[in-house]
Order: structure tokens, then sequence, then C-alpha cells
């Protein structure tokens, strides 16, 4: 690396890491991490009121899915085209009256799914895809440390979450609880991503850009290379992300929704549950980062391989006979850690197979995949709970299915590169 080279990574944050913070907090307080983390919490206090069960309860997360699916290639597919700032901006709003509908459930099942569903709806441009189309934009030297920093904070997010929840419902009940939380994201992350968050087209940055341009050692371009969303259904790239990413997200999001409660089937008091439930998010904090970092400087599919694999260490020590505290600390620890770089590798593995012409479109369709595992999957695991009395069973599928699809990656190859279409035209190396 030259030293123009290793310079420039300190100015791409130098003017780059407004779009940075804004993006983490946009993301942290955004429709993937709050209702996500904070449904084992609830849940307990749906058992209690109305008794419904473990897989009842976490099916409103298929909903969820099932309504955010559709949407997702079609918010990126806005956001390439009319921006991410205007997306994400309606967007936040929409997730605020989202989780603050949830208080309206008045023990219909069929109202329940329904708010789930709006909920997917109204929130759905806050997710990674728009976000992070912004921050491939303005990093490349260092766009997997900066994508960490961006995603950063959904770990921190879901452990305030948690707690904030656990401490919220005795207080002043779960319904007031979902109205708390759905004034967050409104009062916090609204501001922030009003005044910081701009892409690179964006006229109110282009003295930033245009500095950046004159002393970065990589080009920064308003019109980037890359493949069309048809070119990249042609790639087989794009289906083995699709093979590998369904399964892994089944494996990783399926235990964490119902954290809590599997925390209890392990005879822990739900103060210890909720203790050791926090631990996955606060893991999350450090998969951004470390993982970001490892992406910057490793191969991502090995990294991918790698990280991607931990959570058979979590399903493993689960599955012991009367596991100690800092036994399933550890193992909550490494599922924590997985789940904190999915995005991470998602984002950087779409950015360096596919380019960025239609980052979004491309991104929507594998997270499309990645959701449909994420929302099934803990249902699945709700009701196999249900079924056989604890997790065991579910937790060895997923223990000996994981190598089947995270070693696979390693077949992706060695990046390529996609000159702007501006510049002269040069092919892809293949």
């Amino acid at each position: 690396m030259t030293e123009a080279t290793s310079g420039s990574r300190y100015l791409e944050f130098k003017y780059g890491w407004k779009v940075v913070v804004a993006s983490a907090v946009g993301i942290a307080l955004g429709m993937s991490p709050l209702p996500f983390y904070t449904i084992g919490v609830f849940q307990i206090s749906y058992t209690a009121e109305f008794g419904w069960s473990r897989g009842m309860v976490l099916l409103g997360l298929t909903v969820f899915t099932l309504c955010a699916v559709p949407l997702a290639p079609t918010i990126g597919n806005l956001a390439d085209r009319f921006g991410v700032r205007r997306v994400v901006l309606l967007a936040i709003p929409g997730l605020s009256i989202g989780l603050m509908a949830m208080a309206l459930n008045n023990g219909s099942y069929p109202l329940y799914l329904t708010l789930w569903g709006l909920l997917a709806i109204l929130g759905i441009g806050t997710l990674p895809i728009t976000f992070t189309r912004a921050v491939n934009r303005w990093f490349h030297d260092c766009r997997g440390l900066a994508l960490g920093c961006a995603l950063i904070g959904t770990g921190l997010a879901g452990w305030a979450a948690i707690k904030l929840v656990g401490w919220l419902i005795p207080l002043v009940g779960w319904r007031w609880a979902y109205v708390c939380l759905g004034a967050v994201p409104m009062l916090i992350a609204f501001p922030i991503v009003y005044f910081l968050f701009f892409d690179v087209d964006d006229e109110r940055v282009q003295d930033k850009v245009a500095a950046l341009k004159r002393e970065r050692s990589t080009p920064v371009t308003l019109m980037p290379g890359g493949l069309t969303l048809s070119e990249a259904f042609r790639d087989w790239r794009l289906w083995l992300l699709i093979y590998a990413f369904l399964p892994i997200s089944f494996v990783i999001a399926g235990p964490i929704p119902g954290i809590v409660d599997i925390m209890m089937s392990k005879e822990f008091t739900r103060a210890e549950a909720i203790t050791l439930g926090s631990i996955v998010p606060f893991a999350v904090f450090f998969g951004r980062l470390i993982g970001g970092y490892l992406i910057d400087k490793i191969w991502a599919p090995l990294v991918s391989m790698v990280i991607l694999s931990l959570p058979m260490v979590f399903c493993y020590l689960l599955r012991l006979d009367d596991p100690g505290f800092y036994t399933i600390a550890l193992a909550n620890i490494s599922l924590g850690f997985a789940a904190g770089v999915e995005y991470d590798l998602l984002a950087f593995l779409v950015s360096r197979y596919f380019g960025l012409k239609a980052y979004s479109s491309i991104y929507g369709v594998i997270y499309v995949v990645f959701a449909l595992g994420a929302g099934f999957a803990p249902g699945l695991y709700g009701f196999s709970a249900d079924r056989f009395g604890d997790y065991d069973f579910i937790l060895g599928i997923a223990l000996l299915a994981t190598p089947l699809f995270t070693v696979p990656l390693l077949a992706l190859g060695k990046y390529r590169e996609y000159p702007p279409e501006d510049d002269p035209p040069a092919i892809a190396s293949q």
C-alpha cells in the first residue's frame, strides 16, 4: 500500500464522517434492530395477558418479513432513482408510527399480525439497504470499516432497547412501553439524519466532494459503475450469495428474538435471562467494528466463512446439560459477534462484486432472501420449543447445517472493479 493510499483512508473519514454517524444512528434506531431485539421481552407480556404460545408471538416476525420482502427491492430502486435522503426522511416517522401502533393490540390475534405488517410497510426505508448506499459512495479504501461503523449502532441499540423495554413494562405496562419505544426514532434519529445525512450527489456537500476528489488517490464519482439488476441476475455470484445467506440468516436470526425465553428454558430467572440476552446485541457492537476492520485487511469471503460459522459455538453450548451462567454468556457472545457482521459483509460483498450502479436494488434482492430466513426462523424456533419442550432439537439442526452454507462463500473469487461510467470503458475482472 502506498503512502498516498494509506493517507486517503483518513481523508475519507475527514470528509465522510457525517454520513457514517447519521447512518449509524438511523440504522440503529431503525426497523432492523428495534422490533427484532425487543419482541422476546414483549413475548412474556403477551403470553401472560393473552395466553399466546411462543410460536404464536414470534409468528409476528414472519408476517413482518412477508410484508417487507416484496418492498425491499422496491425501496432499493427508489433509493437508486430518487436518492436515499428522501427515502429515509419519510421512513423514520413511519417507523415511529408503526411501533406506537403496536400498543393498539387488544388481544385479537389477527390484529396483532396486521400491526406487524403495518410496521414493516411504514418502516421499510430505515433498513441498511438505503443508508449503506451513501456510505459506499463516500468510502472506497476503507469501505469495510466505514460500513462497520455505520452498522455498529444496531448492537448498542438492541442492548439498550432490551434494557429499556425490560424496565418500562413493569413500570408502565407493555402498551406504553411500545409508545415510548416508538418515540425514540423520531426524537433522536430524525434530527440527526436530517442535518448530517447527504449523499455525494447532493448539492449541499459538493465542496466536500470536490476536496475529496482532489486529495484522495481513488476516484469519487457521481456516476458509479457496476452491473444493472438484470445483469446481476445473470451472474452466478448473486445466486451463490442467495444460497448462502438464506440459511445463514436462519441460524443467526432464529434464536435472537426469543433469546430471553431460551435463557429461561435453561433455568435462569427472568432477570438473569434479560442480562444474558442483552449480551447478544452488546457483542454485535464488537462484531461490527472488528468485522469491518478485517474485511478491509483480509479477503472478505474468508472472513465471512469464519465469522458466520460462529453460531455453531452457540448451538453446541446451549445443548449442553446444565450449562452455567458464564458458559451461556460465551455462547451468546459468539452468536452476537456473528450477527454483528452479517449486514456489513452483505453490503461489502455486493459493492465489491456487483459495483455501485444498482447497489441498493441488488442489495435489496439479497436482503429479501436474508429477511425470509430471519423472519421465518424465530417462529420455527418457537414452535419447535412448543413441540419438544425446549430448543435443543432446532439448535441441533442449525449446528449441523451451518458449514454447508458458509464454506461455499469461498467460491466467490477475487473482487471485481467497475470503472465510473464517466471514465473510459474497462472490463471488470472475472
